[in-house]
């Protein structure tokens, strides 16, 4: 049988409240999330001079993206589960020194293959960050009026990231070449490591069960294939690899949740999921996290590739509405103290969910203000929702457990951006590969390179004469805005479906 949930996980005041040592140990705790959401952030805005330097294929380009949170998305419940056995201290601090070692291999990545190969190690390490961070939060603030605050400002650190990440990415690429934006970790990683066993205590599961390799090998052959099948289907359509895909995916998925219900220590409590404030603020997590993070990705490139601009300026175009997520996640507190999550989260969505919209209707053709209106759009609705979902998340869990609660909705944010960039992604490369007109006079290599990606077109536009140039970037900018339209019809979808799930599921949240 699961292990029941505990009373007190839904108290609203009665433990002590936090000091001055707690308040610096939640400073501590948000250097790693400041971590993972610039690395992603940053890569986004280096694409167009990885493109240029490693000319990687659209697949490949894809899955540079994709593999580290697909790998991460597939290991945090195992690795919120081991942080509950063995310590989250400990296993955050392995975390940030293996993560530390693995972004400067990153950085002096010789080819596409390392580069892949080590944002896959920076997964493994990433998912031993993100779960432990969340749940020493849970162990560190017992007063849950203070723990609420405190998890806005850890939530306000991946908005926070992302703001920076553009803008101190953007110089580094403007005087140093690509590699120079993985070694954003070190400066970071080394207070860390220093000031954590000062401030955070360590925490753990009084009582927890044996480590189970087969739960842990079910919860990866869950993700990666169906993720696979997500990106093959967006690709080139149906075929038996991903068909094949969606079957290990859900037999394997099966099978792990039937084998935690089964277990008397499961490394996953399936019952947290039949409380609807759980289920549902989970689901609000990836539906969101989904449109935001795929909406990011052809935005960067778009103010990059197609506006021209540096990756400076493209970063600060996009400052104003990650200020605004920051400052929507802060203010929504005092708010979701007296007004029900159902109707928090969904008000909030509206307004990300008509910035699509807006996106859609314009056919693609953006502006640089149209882009800092519509994420200002985005970021005041994700910034309350993802506040608001993390707390009910860590509240509703009971205290032993606050690892393996805390790596779900770690999952549903990393599945997130993976799906975002899987299916909206694809969406673009389908559609640019569709839509775009090679000139005749391109060699096979120039030919093949520039029908991959934009960063392709216009590494190749370089080489050509200035015509020739100026033919192939018209007709390259027109294919991949032509797929913008779409991608931001089905980004509002998402933002819809998340309004709806908050609303249904969360009724009787408080």
């Amino acid at each position: 049988m699961s292990t029941p949930l505990s009373t007190d996980a839904l108290t609203t005041t009665n433990g002590p409240r936090a000091g001055l040592r707690e308040w610096g140990a939640l400073v501590v705790l948000m250097l790693p999330v400041l971590l993972v959401s610039v690395d992603n952030t940053v890569l986004n805005f280096a694409l167009p001079a990885i493109s240029e330097a490693l000319r990687p294929t659209g697949v490949q380009l894809l899955w540079m993206i994709d593999v580290y949170p697909l790998v991460l998305a597939g290991l945090l419940v195992p690795m919120g589960s081991l942080g509950d056995r063995f310590g989250r201290r400990r296993l955050l601090l392995i975390g940030a020194t293996g993560f530390g070692i693995v972004s400067a291999l990153a950085a002096f990545a010789p080819d596409v293959s390392a580069l892949i190969a080590a944002r896959a190690l920076l997964g493994v390490f990433g998912a031993m960050l993100m779960p432990s961070t969340l749940s020493l939060l849970r162990s560190v603030f017992v007063d849950r009026e203070q723990r609420r605050l405190a998890i806005a400002v850890w939530a306000s650190g991946f908005a926070g990231g992302s703001a920076l990440g553009p803008i101190v990415g953007g110089i580094l690429l403007e005087h140093f070449w690509w590699g120079s934006v993985f070694l954003l970790a070190v400066p970071v990683l080394v207070p860390l490591v220093i000031l954590v066993p000062l401030l955070v205590p360590e925490s753990r599961d009084p009582a927890p069960g044996p480590i189970d390799p087969i739960s842990i090998v079910l919860s990866l052959t869950t993700m990666l294939p169906i993720v696979y099948a997500i990106k093959s289907v967006a690709s080139h359509g149906f075929a038996v690899d991903s068909v094949v895909g969606v079957v290990i995916g859900l037999a394997s998925g099966f099978a792990f949740v039937r084998r935690q219900l089964r277990a008397s220590t499961p490394m996953l409590d399936m019952s947290l999921f039949r409380r609807g404030s759980f289920s549902g603020a989970v689901g609000v997590n990836l539906l969101s996290v989904t449109a935001f993070v795929g909406g990011l990705f052809f935005v960067s490139q778009h103010l990059q590739l197609v506006l021209g601009m540096s990756p400076l300026d493209a970063g600060l175009v996009l400052v104003p509405g990650l200020v605004v997520m920051i400052a929507s996640g802060l203010l929504v507190v005092p708010i979701a103290k007296r007004v029900r999550p159902s109707i928090v989260i969904p008000v909030g969505l509206s307004i990300s969910a008509v910035a699509y919209a807006l996106v859609a209707v314009s056919g693609g053709q953006l502006t640089a203000v149209a882009l800092a209106l519509i994420f200002m759009g985005l970021g005041l609705g994700i910034g309350a929702a993802e506040t608001v979902s993390n707390e009910l998340i860590i509240a509703t869990a009971p205290a032993e457990k606050a690892g393996a609660a805390s790596a779900v909705s770690e999952t549903a944010y990393e599945l997130g951006a993976v799906l975002g960039t899987a299916v909206l992604g694809t969406i673009l490369t389908a559609s640019y590969r569709a839509n775009v007109a090679l000139p005749a006079s391109l060699t096979d290599a120039q030919s093949a390179a520039a029908g991959e990606t934009l960063g392709g077109a216009v590494s190749v536009a370089e080489q050509v004469p200035a015509e020739v140039g100026e033919a192939l970037l018209a007709s390259a900018r027109d294919a991949f805005d032509s797929g913008v339209g779409v991608a931001a019809w089905i980004g509002s979808a998402l933002i819809v479906a998340a309004m709806v799930v908050a609303r249904t599921t969360l009724r009787k949240a408080r």
